[in-house]
């Protein structure tokens, strides 16, 4: 069975990441999954995020955590990706929703009607960042979104991901049922990772780490895990992928990579 391809941070090779622009373009490729980062703003909405701050992004001073949702919405989010769009007279004019800060609760709406409307399963794989100034409440705020979708149980569209294992635990104690992924940035954390997550939790490697330590991934799934890699982006690291029997794959191309799987 070949892997799930899985849009990171939306089509974000070619639109600016984590707008809903971005999200609709993987949409429209046919992404199997979409993947995001989450973070809590200073009135409680969690939005979709990578970075603490907002100078790559949204090209302005500040802290997502300690802004107010109504102050995100009013920066833009995507001419960072094309700061030249203004000065181009045959550039299609944009819907500025599609280039605004996106709430997870608007991705969650869009994905259920897409797949209402299209009778395609597309699921979702949120990352949640920490350190974060909120803890615990990051963890809180995304379990009680999703059971109001109907999605915190086993047969959810949704899996939760983070570099914490402390975070993970969290979600396993409030949504039981709740697919969890643990990432890895370095080869030295699965010593110690393999002694405590669950049997059932997936392991989610670099695609780096895995270049750079060959026998990682094996190691991984003769523990029992499943493996989700990230940011598979080249035909050389979709085949060590294959190789592996990787479960998915996560893109910021998903269109290329399923070409290539459809090959």
């Amino acid at each position: 069975m070949r892997p799930q391809v899985v849009a990171h941070r939306g089509a974000s090779h070619e639109i600016a990441e984590h707008t809903l622009g971005a999200y609709v373009a993987a949409l429209d490729v046919g992404a199997e999954a979409l993947e995001c980062d989450v973070r809590l703003t200073a009135d409680g909405h969690l939005v979709c995020v990578h970075d603490r701050t907002l100078k790559r992004t949204a090209q302005t001073r500040g802290v997502v955590s300690t802004m107010e949702l109504a102050d995100l919405a009013e920066l833009d989010f995507a001419k960072w990706k094309n700061p030249w769009i203004d000065l181009d007279d045959e550039a299609p004019d944009r819907d500025e929703k599609l280039d605004r800060v996106l709430t997870l609760r608007t991705l969650l709406e869009t994905v259920r009607d897409y797949s209402a409307r299209t009778g395609r399963r597309v699921e979702l794989a949120i990352e949640t960042k920490h350190p974060t100034r909120y803890g615990g409440l990051v963890e809180k705020r995304l379990v009680e979104l999703l059971a109001e979708f109907g999605w915190a149980g086993r047969d959810a569209p949704v899996r939760v991901m983070s570099f914490s294992y402390t975070a993970l635990q969290r979600v396993e104690r409030l949504a039981p049922g709740l697919r969890l992924v643990q990432l890895i940035e370095h080869s030295r954390n699965w010593a110690m990772l393999s002694r405590v997550i669950g049997p059932e939790w997936i392991v989610g490697p670099g695609i780096e780490v895995l270049r750079d330590h060959p026998k990682l991934g094996r190691r991984i799934t003769r523990a029992g895990h499943d493996l989700h890699v990230w940011t598979v982006n080249k035909p050389k690291d979709l085949d060590i992928c294959l190789d592996l029997g990787v479960k998915a794959v996560i893109s910021d191309r998903p269109a290329f990579m399923l070409e290539l799987l459809d090959r």
